[in-house]
């Protein structure tokens, strides 16, 4: 069997999880604002509300995907070629694996989310360089133990290694601070001295009515949203040593050259940080 479709092991009896088209979901929301087409009419609804009430949004979001690929670039030059990537949303390319790969064709990519529409894409679209691997694991982060031993897992990444660990807009989802913090250090702690833990999450710090508006309407339709303040999201990092700029608007976490200011931060609802362990 390839190493990139490692995620088709299925038992006899598997029956593949309903997707349920007739409720929004935080996903495929994310995929439509970004320009997807993996969305159904009450996503595409509630993302156009979202965005009467805050244009900005699909501003916020866009920031936030370059966020995450600037951040794995920068691991990946760090020597870093193993990757967990919890919640991982619908594949929009160029992928986690893609930026890793482009700098280090054999490493290695761990996916997980919970969405059956990622699942139903993943092997299509989740496919490694020939030196590489990608797998994908459909699970539910709130169970780091079963994802950390299963065998997918396992079987893809050396945890006597150094890991990059990615948790990217999805920490908004876990209502309960000491839970949404217990869950990130049960991971952290998996992982040996020299991993790395990349975050982003919502804020209303930087536009607090219109951005708390998005956030409301998220949970009027039944994706319950949690924003944090900067020192909220400071203790995801407690025993870690964050890099520079520390934690900041993901436009302003190392911006490409000659593109610094050119996002406003009142455009911008997503922290960002990136830690060493060390």
């Amino acid at each position: 069997m390839p190493d990139d479709m490692a995620w088709t092991r299925r038992p006899a009896n598997y029956e593949p999880p309903e997707i349920d088209t007739s409720v929004p979901h935080s996903a495929r929301v994310y995929d439509y604002i970004l320009g997807g087409k993996d969305n159904y009419p009450p996503d595409r609804e509630a993302a156009e509300r979202m965005l009467d009430g805050w244009p900005s949004l699909r501003i916020s979001m866009r920031e936030n995907r370059t966020f995450m690929h600037r951040a794995v670039r920068f691991l990946a030059e760090q020597g870093i070629d193993q990757f967990l990537d919890i919640g991982t949303g619908i594949p929009t390319s160029p992928n986690l694996h893609e930026v890793a790969q482009g700098v280090t064709p054999s490493a290695r990519v761990v996916y997980m989310d919970n969405d059956p529409i990622v699942l139903a894409h993943a092997g299509a679209r989740l496919t490694s360089t020939p030196e590489g691997r990608t797998t994908y694991i459909h699970a539910d982060m709130n169970d780091p133990a079963a994802i950390l031993n299963s065998p997918e897992l396992t079987e893809a990444l050396d945890l006597s290694r150094p890991v990059a660990l990615s948790i990217i807009a999805v920490l908004q989802f876990v209502m309960d601070d000491q839970k949404a913090y217990d869950l990130v250090r049960q991971y952290v702690e998996a992982l040996p001295s020299g991993s790395w833990l990349a975050i982003s999450t919502v804020t209303v710090d930087s536009s607090p009515k219109p951005i708390g508006g998005v956030v409301a309407e998220y949970t009027k339709r039944g994706m319950p949203a949690r924003n944090r303040t900067h020192a909220e999201v400071l203790p995801f990092f407690d025993g870690l040593e964050l890099v520079e700029p520390g934690i900041v608007l993901v436009n302003n976490w190392r911006p490409e050259p000659g593109t610094e200011g050119k996002v406003k931060d009142s455009d911008v609802a997503m922290y960002a940080g990136v830690a060493y362990k060390p």
